[in-house]
């Protein structure tokens, strides 16, 4: 099958509508990409993909938060969250990811190392890991930076993430390298500015591939956090040339986005982790999520005219059924 330049046009459009569609449908079709609102609900959804031969790394959603109750709140839903992966009986599912513009960088760079060091110093006690997830540029250094304390402060179980379509990363990456450093390489999602960012997707995938091969070429572990099949191909002949095992790099995919190529990379044995995110603030994430997928928007309008079809006795068009092949 194959989509018209009118049909992704219409779905951007619809993209943008988002917004003024009711949360309840907007929480419907988004569902397949949270866990839920409560920790009970993504502790299942761990234990269910744990059962399909996939790992797991636990968001709680939020970000950006503003006040410091907001962020000692999220820190104590991290702990718990550490406490309930822990008592599923399995180091390996004590893993974590981060933003920490959740536990206040924006406004007290002290409060959020604190808190962090809170959530990753309850994860080694139990033989977990946390990940510090990339935020947009203003973050960069402060996040790289706090990275790079714990470790020196010989907290080893800690990884961060670089994103490929920064024109700094390949840098980053290569002093990132001589330490070790567990990464995640994601292309990147946050509007930047042209003098910051590679605007050309192929120039941005042929970053993601060098920045790769710094980090696994030094002998440091990288998961290859991507939906894209060209990207798959390229660093499926990544691992094959530097000759990496199952040890040294894992696939991560977002819940319910490509489950056909996630479950097709399972049955290969490939490493596969799920970063499951779950919490209160679904409906933010839940937003940004259908807005970078224009395609599913317009199935989300398609429900809502077949809907309205349905209930008016007339058959409803999907708006961009005309420009589908």
């Amino acid at each position: 099958m194959t989509v018209t330049t009118d049909a992704r046009l219409r779905d951007r459009a619809l993209a943008r509508t988002l917004p003024l569609m009711p949360r309840g449908l907007v929480r419907r079709v988004a569902a397949p990409y949270i866990a839920g609102d409560r920790l009970e609900e993504a502790v299942s959804s761990v234990a269910a993909l744990t059962q399909r031969g996939m790992a797991t790394t636990l968001d709680v959603l939020g970000e950006a938060i503003t006040r410091e109750d907001q962020a000692r709140a999220t820190a104590g839903e991290y702990l718990d969250a550490l406490d309930a992966l822990h008592a599923l009986g399995a180091p390996d599912l004590v893993n974590v990811s981060v933003k920490l513009t959740a536990l206040g960088l924006s406004f007290d760079e002290a409060l959020a190392e604190k808190l962090m060091l809170s959530i990753v110093e309850r994860a080694e006690r139990f033989g977990g890991f946390v990940r510090i997830d990339m935020e947009d540029t203003p973050y960069t250094d402060a996040t790289l930076g706090m990275f790079e304390r714990l470790r020196a402060a010989g907290h080893e179980d800690v990884g961060v993430v670089l994103q490929a379509y920064l024109k700094r990363t390949l840098e980053d990456a290569t002093r990132l390298a001589q330490t070790g450093a567990r990464v995640r390489v994601v292309k990147g999602i946050y509007v930047e500015p042209e003098a910051l960012a590679f605007r050309d997707m192929g120039t941005v995938n042929g970053n993601f591939i060098a920045v790769s091969r710094v980090l696994a070429e030094a002998g440091c572990h990288v998961a290859f956090a991507t939906h894209d099949d060209a990207l798959v191909e390229a660093t499926g002949r990544l691992v094959r040339e530097l000759g990496l095992g199952p040890e040294q790099y894992e696939y991560q995919m977002l819940l319910g986005v490509r489950e056909p190529l996630r479950d097709r990379l399972v049955r290969e044995q490939q490493p596969m982790r799920i970063y499951v995110p779950y919490g209160a603030r679904w409906y933010e994430y839940s937003l940004r999520r259908l807005r970078e997928n224009p395609r599913v928007a317009g199935h989300v309008a398609g429900d809502v005219l077949r809907t309205f079809g349905r209930r008016f006795g007339r058959p409803a068009r999907h708006p961009t059924d005309a420009a589908r092949t």
